[in-house]
């Protein structure tokens, strides 16, 4: 829980430093991003629970990519994070968790994930922005994969590719004494200013991976622009 609140602060110390580099007001942030006044408020004091989407909103506004908001002490030639190391950046209710294990800088911003789904659990995703495409590859397990009104269950060494600037979620379809499922996942979508993802999870009794593009909007109306 320490951890978690000293990561929480170093994110809001960086989302603060970055909006009052651009000259924003919280208000201009809100309006940008989509997220509240009041969330932002809470984001900058540490004392916030942001999901990874209201976290992608607001690195997406300031143009500087996920990984670059949730990971102030980078080198530009070479960055390692050590096992154990990696922000947790989701815990599901069932013991699943999403690690943003590694990512690059924008314009074409790449993340490496780690998910973990516990029997039962479900990680629901909103739209990404317009143009993001995901890839999930099922390392172990079964992942059940949804996007949109179309449904897949998918197994070791099943692979997808989808749109993922629609609706879309992933699952772990086994029952509280199953297995655990592992997968990982990348999204972007190939062009200037948007972001490849490789994201690697751990769903609750099976093993997968994904990835994915998105392009995140590029802000060219002020001072900061990355």
């Amino acid at each position: 829980m320490a951890e978690t609140d000293e990561r929480g602060k170093l994110i809001g110390g960086h989302v603060r430093q970055c909006r009052t580099e651009r000259g924003w007001t919280l208000d201009q942030l809100a309006e940008r991003s989509g997220v509240s006044r009041r969330m932002l408020v809470n984001i900058e004091q540490g004392s916030g629970n942001p999901s990874i989407a209201t976290l992608l909103r607001v690195s997406d506004a300031l143009g500087i990519g996920l990984p670059i908001l949730v990971d102030v002490d980078r080198s530009a030639a070479l960055r390692v994070t050590r096992s154990g190391q990696a922000p947790v950046l989701w815990r599901g209710a069932s013991g699943g968790s999403a690690v943003l294990v590694a990512g690059t800088e924008p314009p074409d911003v790449v993340e490496l994930w780690d998910w973990t789904l516990g029997p039962g659990d479900v990680h629901h995703s909103e739209p990404h922005a317009a143009g993001t495409r995901e890839l999930l590859l099922v390392l172990a397990g079964q992942i059940r994969l949804r996007v949109g009104q179309a449904a897949q269950l998918l197994g070791p060494g099943d692979s997808a590719a989808f749109r993922s600037d629609i609706s879309h979620s992933y699952a772990n379809p086994v029952t509280p004494d199953g297995r655990r499922d592992r997968y990982q996942e990348a999204r972007g979508a190939g062009q200037l200013g948007r972001r490849l993802a490789v994201h690697s999870a751990t769903r609750g009794g099976q093993r997968s991976a994904r990835t994915a593009v998105r392009k995140p909007p590029l802000d060219d109306s002020g001072p900061g622009r990355r």
